[in-house]
């Protein structure tokens, strides 16, 4: 036997999803402009900046004093500045090695957000903590602040999480500091 459960819809709810981006409950987003998704983050409370790296334009935002990035994923053919995924992402500058079992750790007990060592050039590796956004398929303005929302919880658990794990390694690991501070892509 099946059971359904309705929880009905609160007067709040729906002010909450028009204040978000103006959209009328039953609306639906199913695309992002860079324009767009600055306006949401700014409405809930984000300070974000519009930057250029010579190739793609994207957002620049930051939690509890970390900054993070927000690039677009794919676009629609025949409409580039529209995208069905974004990334939010904050890398970290490693020095030394940082061992495999400590990003494998994170990623075995979180979910959401996942976390990975990326290399772009010899000599230069970057810790990546990123969480995927997609609007493939619609969803409502308020599924996606809860969707920001989760990322921003994830950043102030990831945070002291890694200076805690970095300072138990650090002494038995060459070259990797305990205060590694965050470093975005420009």
């Amino acid at each position: 036997m099946t059971t359904e459960t309705h929880i009905p819809e609160t007067k709040n709810d729906r002010e909450t999803q028009t204040k978000i981006s103006g959209l009328a409950p039953a609306d639906a987003l199913f695309s992002l402009t860079i324009e767009t998704l600055r306006e949401i983050l700014q409405s809930i409370g984000y300070r974000v900046e519009t930057l250029t790296d010579g190739q793609i334009t994207f957002l620049r935002s930051a939690t509890n004093g970390l900054p993070f990035d927000i690039r677009p994923g794919n676009s629609f053919a025949g409409a580039p500045d529209r995208f069905a995924d974004v990334a939010f992402l904050v890398l970290f500058a490693v020095q030394g090695t940082l061992p495999l079992d400590l990003v494998n750790d994170w990623n075995r007990s979180r979910r959401f957000g996942r976390l990975f060592l990326d290399t772009p050039a010899p000599g230069q590796t970057f810790l990546v903590f990123c969480q995927d956004l997609s609007v493939a398929g619609g969803i409502t303005p308020v599924h996606l602040r809860s969707q920001i929302e989760i990322w921003d919880g994830l950043v102030q658990q990831f945070v002291p999480w890694l200076r805690a794990e970095v300072a138990k390694i650090a002494p038995s690991v060459d070259g990797v500091s305990a205060s590694t501070q965050p470093r975005n892509e420009a």
